[in-house]
Order: C-alpha cells, then sequence, then structure tokens
C-alpha cells in the first residue's frame, strides 16, 4: 500500500484513494462529500465508461431506434437534429439503457448474443477506465491543482480483475496511484439492495462465464426459451447471486491490496475531517 501507517496518510500531502464495492452502499456519497470540499478531484470511473469508452456505442444505439422513427429519420438523415448522451456523475443511464436486458422484446428485451457482445464491450472500456486512475490522479494535481484524488470505481471492478495475481495489470494501476477502500456491506444491507433492485431493476455487468451458466439456470427453472424470458425477472432472480459472487472477490481485493471501512462507518461520515480519521483507522487496523 502507498500509505504504510496513519501518520503515513495523516502526512501526506496527496492523499488519493480508490473506492469500490458494492454499488448502493456510499461510494459517490463520499467521494461528492469529498469533492464538495474543493481540495478532492472525484474521478468516475463509470463516466469515464460512459464518455470515453462506450460513448460512440451508446449515442448509436441512440441513432438506431431513432431510425425506426419516420419523423425522426428523416431528420437525422439531413443533419438536422443532433443527438448526443446526457450521462453524468449522478446519472448514469445511457450506459446502463446501453448494456440493456436480454430476454423478450415485447418487455425491451435484446437478444441474449447482443447482451452478450454488450458486455464484453463493457468489461474492455472498464478495464481501460480503471487503468486511467493514474492517468487522471496526475491530471488533478499537476493540470488543476487538487491536493487530494478520489476514484470512484465502478461496482463491477471486481470482474475484471485477478485480486490473487501480484501482477494483476488493472490492481497494480490502480494501487501505485491510490489506497484500494473497500465499503463492505453486512447482510442486511445486502437485503435492501436486493429490495431496491427488485423494485426497480437496471442492468448489471457479468462475467461471460456466470452469465450464461444463470441464463441456462434460469432459463431452465421457468421451462422458457430465450426470446420468452421476462428480462425484469431474469435480472432481479440473478442480482442476489451476482452479489453473493462478488463478496469474496471484494474481500480478496481489500486483504491483498487494500484496506475495509464498514458500510455503517461511511453512512456515519460528516465530513472530509472524518473521512480522513477512518480511512487512518483502517490502515492501523490492517497494519495489526
Amino acid at each position: 500500500m502507498i500509505y504504510t501507517s496513519r501518520n503515513t496518510w495523516a502526512e501526506a500531502p496527496h492523499r488519493r484513494v480508490a473506492l469500490f464495492g458494492m454499488s448502493g452502499l456510499g461510494k459517490t456519497h463520499i467521494a461528492n462529500m469529498l469533492r464538495d470540499t474543493g481540495d478532492w478531484f472525484h474521478y468516475s470511473v463509470d463516466f469515464r465508461i460512459g464518455t470515453r469508452y462506450m460513448g460512440e456505442h451508446i449515442v448509436d444505439n441512440f441513432k438506431h431506434h431513432a431510425m425506426l422513427d419516420p419523423f425522426l429519420r428523416d431528420l437525422l438523415l439531413s443533419d438536422s437534429i443532433y443527438i448526443a448522451s446526457n450521462i453524468s456523475f449522478n446519472n448514469l443511464a445511457p450506459l446502463s439503457t446501453y448494456l440493456g436486458k436480454p430476454g423478450d422484446p415485447a418487455r425491451g428485451g435484446i437478444s441474449f448474443d447482443t447482451y452478450v457482445e454488450r458486455q464484453r464491450q463493457h468489461r474492455e472500456a472498464e478495464i481501460a477506465a480503471s487503468i486511467d486512475t493514474a492517468l487522471f490522479a496526475r491530471k488533478a494535481a499537476d493540470i488543476y491543482g487538487y491536493s487530494h484524488f478520489v476514484a470512484d470505481c465502478s461496482g463491477s471492478l471486481c470482474e475484471v480483475v485477478d485480486p490473487a495475481n501480484p501482477a494483476d495489470p488493472v490492481l497494480v494501476a490502480i494501487s501505485n496511484t491510490a489506497l484500494p477502500v473497500w465499503i463492505r456491506g453486512t447482510d442486511a444491507h445486502l437485503e435492501q439492495l436486493v429490495q431496491r433492485f427488485t423494485r426497480a431493476p437496471k442492468p448489471m455487468y457479468y462475467t461471460e462465464s456466470f452469465l450464461r451458466e444463470k441464463w441456462t439456470e434460469f432459463m431452465a427453472i421457468n421451462e422458457v426459451g430465450p426470446d420468452q424470458v421476462d428480462p425484469d425477472a431474469f435480472i432481479a432472480w440473478g442480482f442476489r447471486q451476482l452479489m453473493e459472487y462478488r463478496l469474496p472477490r471484494y474481500a480478496a481485493m481489500a486483504d491483498n491490496w487494500g484496506v475495509t471501512i464498514e458500510a455503517a462507518e461511511a453512512a456515519a461520515l460528516r465530513d472530509a475531517q472524518d473521512f480522513d480519521q477512518l480511512i487512518g483507522d483502517a490502515i492501523a487496523r490492517k497494519k495489526a
């Protein structure tokens, strides 16, 4: 770790952290809180994915749907309208909409092959955007003059790394730049996330082997074919299993590469000073 003790963290002229863990446990909340101080640069990996690496895919999908409407088609072909993605740190809907959900087209689904293709695109984009953490940490200091840096990593970071490999290119790039910090939830937090997700399912990223396994299992359980799958039902059904699949991967990342803070500790933070104290405590616990 780049901070070897509570003191090296507290005395560092540039404090840099990379927050990771399940979506909904406070990564973006902490990053926004730190950014609002004016001293911390906030790098959102998902925002980078949706702009730099998948922006063209997202806009092309918008154009594809616009071409299905005769009115919009004529305007688009005559360059009378401009279609763009309005993705932001707090609104990643364009990226989620592009990833889509597999299943029945009549219920908003896309073909499983198309879904797998977009998942592969997301994987490559996430690897590149995560490695870019180092680039933006340098920009934050050299161009913008920020003292400190926080990377808000994607919830699926654990899917594109090998925590047991000391030469993993993504984790090496992140850990050479910042302190990886896992926000760990409890079983109660997981239940809350499952309930929230069931009420409003959204696209997720899966490793391809896990996705194919769960897709086959879901169709067998429900005795349906690929075009009969309810997209929302499949995504909701797979969410809990995906979270449980990810937990040991998050833990290995924290054990081998960084530190752990509890979701309850993150929720109790009032300001940047509280955060500095919490990270110091986490480093001390790790060293102990």
